[in-house]
């Protein structure tokens, strides 16, 4: 078979972990060729100092021809925007391929070009405001990783776009072929497109003594388990009220909330990584009932538990799917 050609579109000041890490992706999948393209030919700095060579400028690379065409991000991508070559470039290149990415703020550039109107999209968390301001015709969604909008694909920032490629390498090779990948790289074995930008562990407070980090350990090992005040303050070696004084004024939560978001997140996965029913996952990750995960999903997410799975499972489109309307081709 011949080797899909994927190009990856950088310009003065990208971030080079959004070119350098789905471009290791791809070179240990197999099966792929990448090229790099820029506004001119030659050495282009990163928004780090880091010099990445590319062998082609918009002026001398035909635009037909690429099977995948992956925008990075960074801080220059403004300026990018504002480039009338580069723009008309990727919109061209984008008409012939079979899929269009892009990584982080690199959706900035698709939407320029006309190629994010009317899909919803996401980016890094801080670039979400802008982008729906600037392009009130595509729909912003800065709480997954990643997403799918037919053939068009769009990841958070920075390394969501490792997340990203490996799920456009299983969308080409199957979920044997990424998995190898993401072992061979070392990597979290795909996290699913609707895991949240927004995780409790990044984006809580972290613990600053010990006897509370053994009752937050205690909780991600297990989110499942009965874990009251009685029972995290046996694993934190302290009293029940002492320990609810100290989690809430180390962690800006009460342990029973902080419990609830780390099994809502645990739900969120299960939900989009396989075919376990409800109402046994509601049971495993300490719901009790279908019932009280449904009210608990409302609550925080704004949507039913079977609505979520519908949303972000598998980025893979089941056979005989059908065509997307907006491309004349199957996604």
């Amino acid at each position: 078979m011949t080797d899909r050609r994927i190009v990856f579109v950088v310009f003065d000041g990208f971030q080079p972990l959004d070119l350098t890490g789905p471009h290791e992706v791809f070179h240990n999948a197999g099966g792929y060729a990448c090229d790099i393209v820029a506004p001119r030919a030659g050495p282009v700095g990163s928004v780090s100092g880091l010099l990445v060579h590319a062998a082609h400028g918009v002026a001398d690379l035909d635009p037909a021809g690429a099977d995948t065409l992956v925008v990075v991000g960074g801080r220059g991508v403004d300026r990018a925007c504002q480039d009338r070559d580069l723009v008309a470039w990727v919109a061209a290149a984008a008409a012939g391929a079979r899929r269009v990415a892009s990584v982080c703020s690199g959706v900035f550039l698709l939407a320029a070009a006309g190629l994010a109107d009317g899909r919803r999209v996401t980016t890094h968390w801080a670039r979400g405001e802008q982008l729906a301001r600037e392009h009130p015709q595509v729909r912003v969604d800065c709480d997954p990783i990643f997403v799918r909008d037919g053939r068009v694909w769009t990841s958070a920032g920075v390394t969501a776009g490792m997340d990203l490629a490996l799920a456009l390498v299983e969308d080409d090779a199957g979920r044997d072929v990424a998995h190898a990948v993401a072992r061979q790289l070392v990597l979290f074995l795909r996290r699913p497109g609707g895991q949240s930008q927004f995780s409790v562990a990044l984006w809580s407070r972290q613990p600053a003594t010990d006897p509370v980090r053994a009752a937050v350990t205690a909780i991600h090992a297990e989110p499942g388990a009965r874990h009251d005040v009685a029972g995290l303050a046996a694993h934190a070696g302290l009293s029940p009220r002492h320990l609810q004084r100290r989690f809430t004024a180390e962690l800006g939560m009460p342990p029973a909330a902080y419990v609830e978001r780390v099994r809502v997140e645990a739900a969120q996965r299960a939900l989009t990584e396989g075919d376990e029913p409800v109402e046994a996952i509601a049971r495993r990750y300490g719901f009790t009932t279908a019932e009280t995960l449904r009210r608990t999903f409302h609550r925080r997410l704004g949507v039913a538990p079977s609505d979520y799975r519908a949303r972000f499972r598998s980025t893979a489109r089941p056979a005989g799917a059908g065509h997307d309307p907006r491309e004349g081709e199957t996604a």
